[in-house]
């Protein structure tokens, strides 16, 4: 068991999950040569569900990473072991994705261990990231444009495939809710936030949705589907457009 030391700062969290962090720490520390850990997720938020885990982060300065899943006091946690060049890594390429999945750990976890300049640095990387617009689409009508053909797709196999125009249906509705975020120049939420962030972007977008993963059948889904469709691209099939003119170089397809 690790105890209360000048280098380790404890969050104040209820049993399982306060004996469960300390067990994880002392694994992590007897494992590992951490010079930080972060306790991130929604039990340091106090917000857990049933089956919520905790989140570790763990920086080292060796050249290697690591993910491991253990329990520890019956409590599911997620130990993500890196250096600080992969974690930077993974700050880029996810803002370029609009999902800022370590970004939000590293700015809303609690520092656990705080042995090097480094845990600082990239804490502050990460609130520039998060404080960051995300990179623009590069063709907004384009992304529209597939998302109204989804939903035409789904229309198509209704009547002799229902099954598989509800999965295509579903398909749809995701990525409308995820272009919503999109076309305001937003990060996207994660999946079981995505309709509760909804609901304050865009009440009517969510009301569609949410009915739509009620509806009793495929009928009632496709309407509600093209109503948000409708909503969010203003099309629900074909439509005319052009793209953009790009220039391709002398060498495309080895042509001169």
């Amino acid at each position: 068991m690790v105890e209360q030391s000048p280098e380790l700062c404890w969050p104040t969290l209820s049993q399982p999950y306060d004996l469960a962090l300390r067990k994880a720490v002392a694994f992590i520390i007897e494992a590992y040569e951490p010079v930080g850990i972060i306790a991130a997720g929604s039990i340091l938020r106090g917000k857990p569900d049933p089956s919520s885990d905790l989140d570790l982060y763990v920086i080292h300065l060796s050249p290697w990473r690591q993910r491991l899943q253990r329990w520890f006091n019956g409590v599911p946690t997620e130990v993500f072991v890196n250096p600080p060049q992969a974690i930077r890594e993974y700050l880029r390429d996810e803002w370029r994705e609009r999902r800022p999945r370590t970004a939000h750990m590293l700015t809303t976890g609690h520092i656990v261990l705080d042995g090097d300049p480094v845990v600082a640095a990239l804490r502050a990387e990460a609130d520039a990231s998060m404080a960051s617009p995300p990179p623009a689409p590069k063709d907004l009508t384009m992304e529209r444009y597939g998302l109204a053909l989804l939903y035409e797709d789904a229309v198509d196999v209704a009547e002799r495939d229902p099954d598989a125009a509800q999965m295509i249906a579903s398909q749809a509705v995701t990525a409308l809710i995820g272009h919503c975020f999109v076309q305001r120049g937003l990060f996207l939420p994660r999946e079981k936030d995505a309709l509760t962030a909804l609901s304050t972007l865009d009440p009517a977008a969510a009301r569609l949705a949410r009915a739509f993963y009620r509806a009793g059948s495929i009928d009632d889904a496709l309407v509600l589907a093209g109503a948000l469709c409708e909503r969010v691209v203003g099309a629900k099939g074909f439509f005319a457009w052009d793209s953009p003119r790009d220039e391709i170089g002398s060498d495309v397809d080895g042509e001169n």
